[in-house]
């Protein structure tokens, strides 16, 4: 059988860039032509009829038994492959293939963590989870039992631990030992966060999860050496997470309650500080801005903050400064920040010019956000705090 001659690959393909919808297709991919330039994805399944960017094109060679990919530039294409790609293509696929995906189900962008993009493209096109809601059981059945490795507190040794999530009882909870009758650790729902760290933690599959303990933040660091056990445990806990929030809220869209079920942090990173007083010397911390709350450690793995910091509102009297009270002395690094509260001034510096502008942003992201009733409390906690 032979090829498709360029030129009418090359009007192919304008059709079908205009028709590609995905989450997984980065919106700014660009390549050439001789006689022209196109923005989109670079490649396509041409046996499962969908275009997918670079980096999914090789999660969907892990599935070649179903999923056979081809270069739109590079590769020969065949007047069969050219008709089924019309006939097909993305929104077709994604209406055949995603019929019942559940509310709470993580869909994952170009942007998110090759765990979880390449769990989403086998759930939809090898096990074909979102056809059938029996298959969904792992993680919408509102029960969940198993073991995950555990970093543990102290020595930053992973230990096996037994971890259950029980959406009756409103917690998730782990184990020091299999045959405990007592959990460790009890984790409310209501404060519960997860979200997949793997650069941070160091493994593919590391899911960093967040509670308030005391009203002060508490990490857990977990992972499994199976993707689909540790994605499912996400999505187990995002499942919980929506029912406990459409009890809480019961008059609210899922549109609304959909951003609150767990979060990514806005920004990550080192900065240096010093303390209230501004003539302490400056120490290099790990930061973290989770939702209203700056928090930073001594470790980014530490299970606690040294401190937390709520950052409310422009209207309230919160504002971000791109620099430093010129009355500091002493070394530090040279591009700072200061954040100024109701009560007090927080001083920190980056090391360069960049991660000062990207601090700045995600603050100011923040800051020029209105803050919310149930913000109010947490504001006036940390005004009393001990």
């Amino acid at each position: 059988m032979g090829t498709v001659p360029t030129v009418e690959l090359q009007r192919r393909f304008k059709g079908w860039l205009l028709n590609a919808d995905t989450n997984l297709v980065a919106p700014v991919l660009r390549f050439s032509y001789k006689i022209t330039t196109m923005a989109g994805p670079e490649w396509a399944s041409y046996t499962l009829g969908v275009f997918v960017c670079h980096s999914c094109s090789g999660l969907h060679r892990n599935i070649a038994q179903i999923s056979k990919v081809k270069s739109l530039i590079l590769d020969p294409w065949t007047p069969s492959e050219l008709e089924f790609m019309d006939s097909v293509g993305n929104n077709a696929a994604k209406a055949i293939y995603e019929q019942l995906v559940p509310a709470f189900y993580y869909c994952p962008t170009f942007k998110d963590c090759t765990v979880l993009r390449d769990q989403w493209i086998r759930a939809k096109y090898e096990r074909k989870e979102f056809l059938c809601v029996e298959k969904q059981e792992p993680y919408s059945a509102g029960y969940r039992e198993g073991f995950l490795w555990k970093r543990g507190r102290d020595n930053g040794q992973y230990l096996s631990r037994k971890f259950i999530l029980s959406e009756r009882e409103g917690v998730l909870k782990y184990f020091n030992k299999h045959d405990a009758k007592e959990p460790k650790a009890i984790m409310k729902i209501n404060t519960l966060n997860a979200t997949f760290q793997p650069s941070k933690m160091g493994t593919a599959h590391g899911l960093q999860i967040t509670y308030l303990k005391d009203n002060s933040t508490r990490n857990v660091f977990v992972y499994h050496e199976d993707g689909k056990e540790i994605v499912d445990w996400f999505n187990g806990i995002r499942a919980a997470r929506l029912r406990y929030l459409q009890v809480a809220f019961p008059l609210a869209l899922n549109s609304e309650l959909l951003p609150k079920v767990t979060r990514n942090y806005l920004k990550e990173g080192y900065m240096e500080k010093t303390g209230p007083k501004h003539t302490e010397g400056f120490k290099k911390r790990w930061f973290t801005i989770d939702d209203r709350r700056l928090l930073y450690f001594k470790d980014p793995l530490d299970a606690y903050a040294r401190g937390e910091v709520f950052i409310g509102s422009q209207e309230n009297g919160y504002i971000v400064l791109p620099n430093l009270p010129s009355t500091i002395q002493g070394y530090h690094w040279p591009f700072g920040i200061t954040i100024v509260t109701p009560d007090r001034k927080f001083l920190f510096a980056c090391e360069t010019e960049v991660e000062q502008k990207e601090w700045i942003t995600a603050f100011l992201t923040v800051i020029n956000r209105p803050m919310l009733p149930q913000e109010y409390a947490v504001e006036a906690y940390f005004k009393h705090k001990p």
